[in-house]
């Protein structure tokens, strides 16, 4: 799924089930950080970093620690810039040289609707607006689980340029049923990215086997050079 919404200079594995056994291929480390967690957690967090490390390896890079930060955030090594999703019957990772991508991020949900209560907690009025044409037109997708999801995209991906939350009514989303993409108007002021402010996250999103699948992609500026600026987005170009 992360693989067909996202260019091919991110490397991506995926699974949709484990493929280790809780503490299999762990570093000492990581081992220690979800010792006293539940297995269920034990096991997605040993799939999804064997996943990482079979995607670093496709870049030539050996095996090393992906520890979490305060929140939560996997730490990659140096060079390196990359996401990790996982939710029931799915897991991913996907990694890119920071020469090339400035920052990337997925995030995978069920095809299901989200908890009472929580649409008015991560959407804007003119979202949840949306979601109501949408599911009109479209009602095979849950597009307030979906709109969760680009949003939780969006979080990972200005995360790590920015070192700061994002909260949900701060970016607002717009999706294209028919194209498969999202894109996010931030409404706060955008990271620079090579020295231009970015004010919009473009993403792009899929469904299948029952899950959703949002991801974001911003390019470094080199990667646009052969790009017409009459037809540059303020980020990177899928």
């Amino acid at each position: 799924m992360i693989e067909a919404i996202l260019p091919g200079t991110v490397v991506t594995e995926a699974a949709y089930d484990d493929e280790a056994r809780p503490g299999d291929h762990l570093f000492d480390e990581e081992r220690e950080t979800v010792a006293q967690a539940v297995e269920s957690r034990q096991r997605e967090f040993t799939t999804v970093r064997y996943l990482a490390r079979r995607a670093l390896g496709r870049l030539g890079r050996p095996a090393a620690p992906i520890l979490p930060n305060r929140r939560g955030a996997p730490q990659w090594p140096d060079g390196i810039v990359g996401s990790m999703t996982h939710c029931a019957g799915y897991r991913a990772a996907a990694v890119s040289p920071a020469e090339l991508t400035a920052s990337v991020s997925i995030d995978a949900e069920p095809n299901g609707p989200l908890p009472d209560g929580v649409l008015e907690v991560v959407t804007l009025p003119s979202e949840r607006a949306a979601i109501v044409s949408l599911t009109e037109r479209r009602p095979d997708v849950h597009w307030d689980r979906l709109f969760f999801s680009a949003k939780e995209s969006v979080f990972k991906a200005w995360y790590p340029l920015t070192a700061r939350e994002l909260d949900f009514s701060e970016a607002e989303i717009v999706v294209d049923p028919r194209e498969g993409t999202f894109s996010a108007r931030l409404l706060v002021p955008g990271p620079l990215i090579d020295g231009r402010r970015v004010p919009v996250f473009p993403g792009h999103w899929h469904q299948a086997r029952g899950l959703l699948a949002t991801a974001v992609h911003l390019a470094r500026e080199s990667e646009l050079d052969d790009v017409p600026r009459a037809r540059r987005g303020p980020v990177s170009p899928y």
